[in-house]
């Protein structure tokens, strides 16, 4: 007997090829791109961070290891369909490294696409990063400070004088009861 196709099942055209329904978050593969064309790109930036331009190597001497005012930077990170030369994921902030050859239709409609990802992107010529890199950085950070947080810091403060482990007011009852017996307060 032949296979039954279902409209979430790959046909055999599609064997080998998932299908990937958008996930809660809008993250991941949910954005409409194939298994194979994310395996695909997530080799291209491989060999993109490989074989980084002179002046991708100079600013990420000066993003990597979280120098710029702690922020964490990674890159060519592939988001959707497309490599961003490098991506602060806190601040959901792309900086692109943009040569000679760029078109700029193409650059505004790609532009347009990750801000309604809800990225903001940033252009900077190679010429800039060779001849300017003070002011460069001083353009980064000075966005970087200006944007908010995408999620809370891993460490909110230290000594606890920020969240407590337990708020009775946002619990349910029955955690309530773990929360005083693991302060002490039984």
């Amino acid at each position: 007997m032949g296979r039954v196709h279902h409209p979430l099942t790959p046909s055999s055209k599609e064997e080998g090829e998932k299908l990937n329904s958008p996930s809660p978050s809008g993250e991941g593969l949910g954005w409409g791109v194939s298994n194979k064309l994310h395996q695909t790109l997530k080799t291209r930036a491989q060999d993109m961070r490989n074989n980084p331009t002179e002046p991708e190597k100079r600013l990420w001497r000066h993003l990597s290891g979280s120098k710029l005012g702690g922020h964490k930077f990674r890159r060519q990170a592939v988001i959707g369909p497309y490599i961003a030369d490098f991506l602060c994921a806190q601040k959901k902030l792309i900086i692109e490294v943009d040569g000679d050859t760029h078109d700029l239709k193409e650059d505004a409609r790609r532009d347009a696409a990750l801000l309604s990802f809800g990225y903001h992107v940033i252009r900077i010529t190679n010429q800039d990063v060779m001849q300017n890199m003070d002011g460069v950085l001083t353009l980064v950070l000075t966005q970087l400070n200006q944007m908010a947080d995408r999620w809370p810091h891993p460490n909110p403060s230290p000594e606890g004088e920020g969240l407590s482990k337990c708020s009775p007011s946002s619990l349910e009852e029955g955690a309530r009861g773990w929360c005083q017996s693991e302060q002490g307060q039984t």
